[in-house]
């Protein structure tokens, strides 16, 4: 094979795509396609979005969710066998704690410090997690939080955005605890020392987000998740909560309720009673009893739906969802996933990296091939990609890498166009370091984008507490499901991962001071589900949860798989 000729880190053979894209910016300084109609984003929805194209989908076989339709990627988690034997393995308790947590990105962090603040002593809660403190998408997270805070925007606003974003389906119990706590955690986060980009009279400097109607987004550059995650697991750390790194959990306990008010209800629901840990470094097991567990373990993203790449760290593999289904809770939205529009298409060592939406909301514009403006940049999520997967499949106006993958152009320079020089500079520094690793100035040339997998949208359901369907089972962060309904909008993730995480923390330490008891930790409800998966005759070479992704003997997830 020939070697490529790069001109300015690209192959020669998209200079002249790119030209086209130079030559049209002065045209375009004042032009923005107009948004579409209800009808418009029903179509194309339903012709071009991952979620509706045939195929990449089943109905999950067994468990209180049977019959819903679910990515195959996620069904075959849920139908798959434990990696332990409940029959074999000693239940000896290692570790004693009222909260147990799991999960240690914005939720998992925020739920521990309100439990604390709620008076839980440090000694009392225990905080596992897969990897190192803080390692997750949380720290991914670059373009904003979401908080209505200004005086012409009020949580009903915000209510209402997310609502349709949603496609109107979200949870409105829970929505509306998201958007009426919002601007309380932005002062808490300010308070612990986040620094937000502000205007020079001290104000916030707030931006659009897709499918906004009013500027409520609160940014640090491009960086925002890690500023955020900086200063709360500062705090995390300052107060000495005990803490397991590189632990996973692979299956919560249970025991049947016991309390008068179950008692009298003749109920025998589980009730959660801890985890089973798995440490990834010395092989060992560790049984955990707790009161009261929260799971905070994000998404699935590196099981890449329908072959897409993905902006996710590498330990979202939907773990928390195969626990929290084992052991009798409730899923919702199961059957969408949120495929982000502006992933990094080009070079190939960074595809699939998020390109924050603000980048548009500032405005950088979608390009095709020959130079035009094909969309508006600010549609929800789920329309602009589908925007992108039409322009590039059905219209041939996409441009093709030298790997194959199809992309359009995120035209960056007309950001120093519409705000002056320095704009990008000193607004999106990870942004543009990012591509001069490879030789290419976003600044001067465009940048290569197609849609990537981003989010899950739908996971376990939870109340406006945090609180599942089972007897001491919270959940926070992207692993519930509800909020955001079937698409989320920009800066609703760390929104939510700090609102319900905190909620979690709250309502977990009130259950466990007024309600819960230590029970007795047993694995029954792991036989019944593996009855189950035989009455099914599902095969046992599948297990979960997986863990980490393995990618040996696969072929680069670059592309989409041809569902196109």
């Amino acid at each position: 094979m020939a070697e490529l000729k790069l001109v300015g880190g690209y192959p020669e053979y998209m200079r002249k795509s790119i030209e086209a894209v130079n030559n049209t910016r002065e045209e375009r300084r004042n032009y923005t396609p107009p948004s579409m109609t209800a009808e418009q984003r029903t179509e194309i929805l339903s012709k071009y979005h991952p979620d509706f194209v045939p195929g990449g989908k089943r109905k999950i076989k067994i468990g209180q969710n049977k019959g819903d339709m679910a990515p195959s990627e996620v069904t075959d988690l849920l139908e798959a066998y434990p990696l332990i034997d409940p029959k074999k393995i000693k239940l000896n308790v290692d570790y004693e704690t009222d909260i147990l947590i799991i999960g240690s990105g914005l939720a998992g962090l925020s739920a521990a410090i309100l439990a604390n603040d709620c008076g839980i002593p440090k000694e009392k809660i225990l905080l596992a997690t897969k990897l190192r403190v803080g390692d997750s998408n949380s720290m991914m997270a670059e373009g904003g939080t979401q908080a209505a805070d200004r005086p012409n925007d009020n949580p009903a606003i915000h209510f209402l955005d997310a609502y349709g974003g949603g496609h109107f389906t979200n949870k409105r119990d829970v929505l509306w605890g998201l958007v009426e706590d919002a601007p309380l955690v932005i002062k808490w986060l300010e308070n612990l020392g986040t620094m937000f980009d502000k205007n020079p009279d001290g104000y916030f400097e707030e931006k659009w987000g897709g499918g906004t109607c009013r500027k409520r987004m609160h940014a640090c550059r491009d960086y925002t998740g890690l500023e955020e995650l900086r200063v709360v697991r500062d705090e995390f750390r300052s107060r000495e909560i005990p803490t397991l790194e590189f632990y996973s959990a692979i299956e919560l306990l249970t025991d049947m309720c016991e309390d008068d008010a179950h008692k009298s209800k003749g109920s025998k629901e589980n009730k959660v009673t801890g985890a089973v840990l798995w440490n990834m470094e010395t092989q060992e097991y560790k049984i955990v009893r707790a009161k009261a567990t929260i799971i905070a373990t994000g998404g699935f993203g590196r099981l890449h739906i329908r072959g897409f790449a993905t902006t996710n760290h590498y330990g979202a593999t939907g773990d928390g969802l195969v626990l929290a289904y084992r052991a009798g809770a409730k899923l919702r939205d199961t059957d969408t996933v949120q495929y982000h529009p502006t992933g990094a298409a080009y070079p190939q060592q960074i595809v699939g990296l998020l390109l924050t939406e603000k980048l548009r909301s500032t405005g950088a514009q979608p390009i095709n091939k020959t130079g035009e403006a094909f969309v508006f940049p600010l549609e929800p999520r789920d329309i602009e990609a589908s925007s992108f997967i039409r322009e590039c499949y059905e219209r041939d106006n996409g441009i093709t890498t030298p790997t194959g993958m199809r992309g359009v152009w995120l035209d960056t320079p007309r950001i120093d166009q519409i705000n002056g020089k320095g704009y990008i500079a000193k607004s999106f520094p990870g942004m543009v370091r990012m591509f001069e690793r490879f030789g290419i100035d976003m600044i001067k040339d465009p940048v290569l984008v197609s849609p990537t997998l981003h989010y899950q949208n739908g996971g376990i359901e939870t109340d406006p507490k945090g609180k599942t369907n089972i007897e001491g089972l919270f959940v926070a962060g992207e692993v519930s499901g509800g909020v955001h309904g079937k698409n989320r909008l920009m800066g609703n993730s760390t929104l939510d991962c700090i609102v319900y995480g905190r909620r979690s923390g709250i309502y977990a330490a009130e259950y466990v001071n007024k309600v819960a008891k230590l029970n007795t930790p047993t694995l029954k409800h792991i036989e019944k589900y593996i009855k189950m998966l035989k009455d099914a005759k599902i095969k046992e070479e599948r297990k979960s949860p997986i863990l980490l992704p393995d990618y040996r003997g696969k072929a680069t997830l670059a592309r989409m798989v041809d569902i196109f």
